[in-house]
């Protein structure tokens, strides 16, 4: 699980240092390297690509694409830490889509916890003046979307393979995102390449050692580090980016993790 908070920590730092080039362009170069490791795997175990249930997968892929890139254009006008940190609040959204559609209950005492991550939010945006209303909704949006692909993996369960769902994610982010940057096109120089085509190795590989992470120990040893992600993109940011962080913006964002975190612990114990 470290290694793979490093990875998606090292993805999101390299979209912040890629500002100059639209969301779009950005998915479509994250999404397009990707395919090349999901499609190679599928090929060599030998796994049907167009899977079982196609609409639910065609659903999830459309709406997996609208998050990751609202969470990319938010980067632009966040600090990444930040905007990870808002990202997080996705299951939330989750969980309030599971008490909708899957009839689901959620305890009073986990109200508390999102009541208290939610506390984050508003201290990030009422008190720290670096904080960017468009950015914010930006990636308010990306965690109401990505609080969707929660219920949309849980209704997929075990009837797909993991690399299938994957796959029809990264196929429709790559047709979708090469779609949309068509106007906004920025034809990228030598380190800029290299960089966009490494957004899908770290994509993969963080996706990868997450996956074997949660198939190698219980739930409740492997969830919590997560979020340590939060704390890599804020190093990496410091000392790459050179972004600066506010009392404020640290105490937001300790609400935001420290709320999600008491979460998944209380729900661990009462399963």
């Amino acid at each position: 699980m470290i290694i793979s908070t490093l990875a998606f920590a090292c993805m999101n730092v390299t979209v912040k240092y890629l500002s100059t080039i639209n969301a779009p362009q950005i998915v479509f170069f994250r999404s397009a390297s990707s395919l090349f490791f999901t499609f190679g795997y599928l090929l060599k175990k030998k796994i049907p690509i167009y899977g079982n249930n196609k609409k639910l997968l065609i659903l999830r892929g459309v709406v997996g694409v609208t998050s990751m890139t609202f969470f990319f254009a938010s980067i632009k006008y966040l600090s990444v830490g930040t905007a990870v940190s808002l990202r997080y609040i996705a299951p939330i959204f989750a969980a309030i889509f599971a008490v909708i559609f899957l009839k689901e209950k959620i305890k009073p005492l986990q109200w508390l916890f999102f009541i208290m991550a939610f506390s984050g939010v508003v201290v990030l945006k009422g008190f720290d003046a670096h904080v960017s209303t468009y950015g914010l909704l930006l990636v308010l949006i990306a965690s109401i979307s990505s609080g969707f692909v929660y219920i949309l993996l849980s209704k997929i369960g075990k009837s797909e393979h993991p690399v299938v769902v994957v796959n029809y994610f990264m196929i429709i982010a790559t047709i979708v995102g090469g779609v949309l940057s068509i106007n906004d096109w920025v034809t990228p120089n030598g380190i800029q390449l290299v960089l966009l085509l490494s957004l899908g190795v770290f994509g993969y590989y963080g996706q990868v050692y997450m996956t074997k992470a949660f198939q190698s120990a219980p739930t409740n040893q492997v969830a919590p580090l997560k979020y340590i992600e939060v704390v890599f993109t804020l190093i990496i940011g410091l000392f790459w980016v050179k972004e600066v962080y506010t009392f404020w913006s640290l105490l937001g964002i300790t609400l935001i993790i420290g709320g999600l975190l008491l979460n998944v612990l209380y729900k661990e114990r009462i399963k």
